[in-house]
């Protein structure tokens, strides 16, 4: 698998996110690509955007970085087919950027959360979930002050209707619709979630559910 990290001014994950994929393997390491790039290295079977604050947060979260060069160059990506993973921040960049239904709104408790919170894996029909089992719970943490989903009741029906919702929250801590941690494209190659894997992907970490996602990506895209 050939990936690259997105760094925007305020990424504050990248190096993290590039250390889960680097640690599942590939065609070389991760690369760290600068949101002033116009183009994505070739090649390339992953793009992941990870979280932080992006541009300080300024007018809305992800707002700033959806319109950066780079940005381009991803959705352009997206709409070819490739795989795109947004990790908090990234979820709201991808939102911001229209390749996801939906936006992230302050949590209902307008307090900023860090912890670990459990999830349900609500479907594995995708390169990101498909090491999971159905249904299986797991843990993950969140660090977040902006991460209540929120859509209107027809985008809400279209995802649950295709099985787009890729995690639940098991006790929603932010009060998102439908307690939806997680989105999945049209497609099923962009997804969006709330949840950090990359800090719960090695022995080290005390948790090693997020490490799942990673293989099962590096698993699907292994040559044949």
């Amino acid at each position: 698998m050939k990936s690259a990290v997105i760094q925007f001014p305020g990424s504050n994950c990248d190096r993290d996110l590039a250390m889960a994929l680097n640690r599942v393997g590939g065609a070389g390491p991760a690369q760290i690509v600068w949101h002033k790039e116009t183009s994505l290295p070739a090649g390339l079977d992953l793009v992941a955007i990870p979280g932080g604050f992006s541009f300080g947060d300024y007018l809305r979260c992800g707002a700033i970085a959806a319109r950066s060069p780079i940005t381009r160059a991803i959705v352009a990506f997206a709409k070819r087919g490739g795989h795109v993973l947004g990790v908090c921040n990234g979820f709201q960049v991808l939102t911001e950027a229209g390749l996801l239904p939906g936006a992230l709104m302050r949590n209902a408790n307008l307090k900023y959360i860090c912890r670990t919170v459990g999830l349900r894996v609500d479907t594995t029909d995708s390169a990101f979930t498909a090491g999971y089992a159905p249904g299986q719970e797991i843990a993950l943490p969140i660090a977040h002050h902006d991460g209540n989903y929120t859509a209107d009741a027809d985008t809400l029906a279209r995802l649950e209707d295709a099985g787009r919702v890729a995690f639940r929250y098991t006790d929603n801590p932010n009060g998102s619709a439908g307690d939806i941690a997680g989105i999945l494209s049209a497609n099923r190659r962009v997804l969006g979630m709330m949840p950090h894997p990359e800090r719960a992907s090695e022995t080290a970490h005390g948790n090693t559910d997020g490490a799942v996602l990673f293989r099962s990506l590096a698993d699907a895209m292994a040559p044949a």
